[in-house]
């Protein structure tokens, strides 16, 4: 199941599996070990189920019985939002323990139903071919790589491998639970397509990221502390790189603000960060007011032509300042 390419890569690196004892994850980390690839886990438990504590129990027996180490995050309670706040808590999790032990890449189970769940999502709310794509194979994060093994695979093919092989598994009931978006989209639209129309998806987001890659140019993403720039391009791709960037630190764009992101060329996003165009750049970083600026800095400001909500922040940080003036000369 796993590629020629994706085997050599992991290989050669240190790798952190998402670990949560369900099926596509259990068959992924079953998988590296028949290809002799060296892992990790790390495995969060939210607290909101007593079948969470028999899931980290068997983590930690498989990395007791095959040498790896499992890594346990216990939760704090979650009062709302639950999805999204999940999420955030998940990959600090993880983002924390790249940064400590120097993994190379974070490995996720999503599958192809994950992938059609999302495509239908976005869809549903408003969008077009790049983020239609969703979810990539690799991803360049700040730090480390996000790869998705399994995309091209169903959950019933997953089953398949677990049960031939006889390898233990748990059920979310949660998964079931329809009060979740994502979860009523699977049920309802993606499991009925994928039983009928799978190997017409499966080209079908070929042929989708063959549009994507044409659509979007490649761009690297510059960073000085806090303060991140990359250069400008058509509308569309700005808007995907802010996107990449803003997930990458923790923040998910709202369709609202990805419109405001078309309209306007300094926007204030979720209340936290400023995106906004200076010279031939889109720049992003924490939004902070300040009215105490200098008269001097001030006019450093006017020449470089930065926008006065950027300010705020370049005033806290002389090393963006110089990092931005080199930049732009």
């Amino acid at each position: 199941m796993l590629s020629q390419t994706t085997k050599a890569l992991l290989r050669s690196s240190k790798n952190l599996l998402a670990f949560s004892g369900g099926v596509d994850s259990t068959a992924l980390l079953f998988l590296l070990r028949e290809h002799n690839i060296p892992f990790d886990i790390a495995i969060v438990d939210y607290g909101l189920r007593q079948q969470s504590k028999a899931e980290v129990a068997y983590a930690q027996s498989l990395a007791k019985t095959y040498g790896f180490n499992c890594f346990v995050k216990n939760a704090p309670k979650i009062t709302a939002n639950f999805e999204a706040k999940a999420r955030e808590i998940r990959y600090d999790f993880f983002e924390e323990l790249i940064a400590s032990r120097n993994y190379d890449n974070l490995l996720t189970a999503h599958h192809l139903g994950d992938r059609l769940e999302w495509m239908l999502m976005q869809f549903c709310k408003g969008a077009g071919t790049v983020e239609l794509c969703g979810m990539q194979e690799r991803e360049l994060r700040e730090g480390y790589r996000l790869l998705r093994p399994l995309l091209a695979y169903d959950k019933e093919e997953l089953l398949a491998y677990l049960h031939k092989n006889k390898i233990k598994y748990f059920l979310d009931a949660s998964n079931s639970d329809e009060s979740y978006k994502r979860n009523s989209f699977r049920k309802k639209y993606a499991q009925p397509l994928l039983r009928e129309y799978k190997s017409g998806i499966k080209k079908s987001f070929e042929y989708l990221e063959a549009d994507r890659a044409a659509l979007i140019e490649p761009r690297e993403i510059l960073q000085k502390n806090a303060l991140a720039c990359f250069k400008k391009s058509s509308t569309r791709s700005n808007i995907y790189y802010i996107d990449k960037y803003l997930k990458s630190i923790g923040h998910i764009i709202t369709a609202k603000e990805r419109a405001l992101l078309r309209e306007h060329a300094t926007l204030i996003v979720g209340r936290k960060f400023v995106v906004t165009q200076v010279a031939d750049y889109i720049c992003i970083a924490p939004f902070l007011q300040n009215n105490k600026l200098t008269k001097e800095f001030k006019e450093q400001m006017r020449l470089l032509k930065v926008e006065p909500k950027l300010r705020g922040y370049l005033a806290t940080d002389l090393e963006a300042v110089a990092f931005l003036s080199l930049l732009l000369a």
